[in-house]
């Protein structure tokens, strides 16, 4: 089982290098970073995972992820890096070939991409994106960015997301490209978009009973589409900040789940080292798996 760690980085929690320095150390194989662009000063959406509704306050000032990650990527020479998730949509997609490849390159192949579409619709409007299509407008983005990765002149020609042939570089070391994962939660519907185009899942509390129903299904459909299911990799994303026990964790493994990353939730407001010194333990749960 791989272990991973999400870190919320704002400017209370200290150098995102000397974080990700420190969870190599530990032994922690991925250092996640989330990502909110911004937080509307006035909303109605409810947001389910407070007591009050309302969105974290910290939303609004977590620092880029991809500054944060060009910053661990220099401070480490092991730990995969990666996104958990970016919000593709808002971002310029070109833009965003160019910041992924650089990071990729000068980390020697170590970034994972992880996508998603997002859940805010004033954050989402902000943004420029048309909430009600916003599923199409990641998979056109997903889909683009592999030819901005890949083709020495690329192109696109989708319904959203749309350019015409240009240059440009670096392109990334990994071949074709960095993995990119879905953060999708909704079974309803996310298990379809990862057999369909992602490299892999990593959605928020997914139970180990929801795994074993999931996964196996996600590779059925992946082979409907003429894919390689046995080149998806499942993970996990565990934000109660509670290290799960042995036996739980080797209950994910069983389901076909091959990383935890659990979210280092202290780091918010506090120093990230030490919030992900609290979490040693689970690297060294893992080991005896």
């Amino acid at each position: 089982m791989k272990i991973g760690v999400a870190v919320f980085l704002t400017e209370k929690s200290g150098d995102p290098g000397k974080i990700a320095r420190e969870a190599e150390n530990l032994g922690f194989e991925s250092f996640w970073v989330p990502e909110h662009l911004v937080l509307p000063a006035a909303y109605t959406t409810y947001y389910p995972r407070s007591k009050d509704g309302k969105v974290p306050e910290f939303y609004g000032y977590l620092i880029d992820p991809f500054v944060a990650l060009a910053i661990a990527a220099h401070s480490t020479s092991r730990i995969k890096i990666a996104t958990g998730i970016c919000l593709l949509p808002e971002r310029n997609v070109i833009e965003t070939a160019k910041a992924t490849a650089s990071i990729d390159f000068y980390s020697g192949g170590r970034l994972i991409l992880g996508v998603g579409a997002g859940w805010f619709p004033e954050e989402a409007q902000i943004m420029g994106v048309d909430f009600s299509r916003r599923w199409l407008h990641l998979r056109e983005s997903v889909e683009a960015l592999r030819v901005l990765w890949t083709d020495e002149v690329a192109s696109y020609a989708g319904e959203i997301v749309k350019f015409p042939a240009v240059r440009i570089g670096p392109k990334p070391v990994q071949k074709p490209g960095p993995p990119i994962v879905l953060g999708a939660h909704d079974p309803k519907h996310a298990l379809k978009r990862v057999a369909r185009y992602a490299d892999g899942w990593c959605p928020g509390g997914l139970s180990v009973e929801q795994a074993r129903k999931s996964i196996p299904e996600i590779k059925r459909m992946a082979r409907e589409f003429g894919r390689d299911a046995d080149k998806l990799e499942f993970s996990v994303l565990l934000m109660s900040g509670k290290p799960p026990s042995a036996d739980v964790m080797k209950q994910y493994a069983e389901a076909g789940v091959s990383r935890l990353v659990i979210a280092a939730a202290a780091a918010v407001t506090g120093d990230g080292v030490k919030a992900v010194q609290g979490l040693a333990s689970l690297v060294e749960r893992a080991a005896k798996i």
